[in-house]
């Protein structure tokens, strides 16, 4: 395994420019320095057809959300329901808006974009309830966005990855939304970062561990949280059931090998699994289609799951 000469020019710049790390600031400055560097990396602005922000009930009122309509409607089109990384603490509509217009015009689905509640004010599972709250809305309104309630998918990445993992469990156990993809970009799955990739890639590379704790401890109310599968879904007994999987994770990545894990586990209870591992990549490679081939890839593979996965 070894590091892309682009990737590592990129950390190299990082290091350079000398920006505290997350969890050196309060999340209120670490949102804000995370929505100035999203785009940086992004690939070029794409015009969709329609982009519309709207608001969904949640359980604790309105969740914004953003709805891409990639071309003119001919019909009820397949959705994709995202729900962004970043800790459960930073990101938002703006940081992820360049990547969810490059899913949606390349995978042809309408993309409902979820601004669910962030820690520290909203701690879990406030999270997984407006994730869920918003699939559930996006499966029984889909009328009102031209959607085609037959062909949901629900996908995110790290953070919203793992609520994408989440949201699948939920729709199984309640018999309800009927979801037919789901897209997971290397998720936080584990009850405890203690891999080894957590202990072999704690420093250097984009992620570091003191950020991952931060998250965390912003996150969760308490110990107790570490034991409940809408927090760590590698805790189900039973992962039958569940829609088709992609899984993309990155040899770099901290996350690595809890993203392979639950594939391992997707796939030993006998879903259909796609596992890729990127192995050159690190954490957030998935929104730098604008500087690094793999990325492009990545988003790439990613439309054309979604595209086969939704299919009519």
């Amino acid at each position: 395994m070894t590091l892309d000469p682009t990737i590592a020019a990129i950390l190299a710049r990082a290091r350079q420019a000398g920006l505290p790390e997350y969890w050196e600031l309060t999340p209120q400055d670490a949102r804000r320095q995370h929505n100035e560097k999203a785009p940086v990396l992004g690939a070029p602005y794409v015009d969709l057809f329609r982009v519309e922000d709207r608001a969904v009930p949640g359980p604790a009122g309105d969740v914004p959300v953003r709805v891409y309509t990639p071309r003119r409607p001919a019909g009820p089109a397949p959705v994709l329901v995202w729900l962004h990384g970043g800790g459960h603490v930073v990101g938002s509509l703006e940081s992820y808006d360049t990547l969810c217009r490059q899913l949606a015009a390349q995978s042809g689905c309408l993309l409902v974009s979820v601004d669910y509640r962030l820690a520290p004010e909203h701690k879990f599972p406030a999270a997984v309830e407006d994730s869920f709250a918003a699939l559930t809305w996006v499966a029984e309104n889909a009328a009102a966005i031209g959607a085609d309630p037959d062909r949901i998918a629900v996908g995110g990445d790290s953070a919203g990855g793992n609520l994408a993992a989440v949201c699948t469990i939920l729709a199984r156990d309640a018999g309800a939304p009927p979801l037919r993809y789901q897209l997971l970009v290397y998720p936080a799955t584990a009850p405890y970062p203690d891999s080894p990739s957590q202990r072999e890639l704690a420093e250097g590379y984009l992620l570091t561990r003191r950020n991952i704790l931060w998250f965390h401890d912003h996150y969760l109310r308490g110990e107790q949280d570490r034991e409940d599968f809408r927090w760590a879904p590698l805790l189900v007994d039973d992962l039958g059931g569940l829609p088709p999987a992609l899984v993309i994770v990155a040899g770099y990545d901290p996350l690595r090998d809890e993203g392979i894990a639950y594939a391992e586990r997707l796939r030993e209870a006998g879903n259909v699994v796609e596992l890729i591992n990127y192995e050159g990549m690190i954490h957030a490679f998935f929104s730098m289609s604008g500087a690094v081939d793999d990325a492009r890839e990545a988003v790439a593979r990613a439309a054309a799951g979604l595209r086969a996965g939704l299919a009519r």
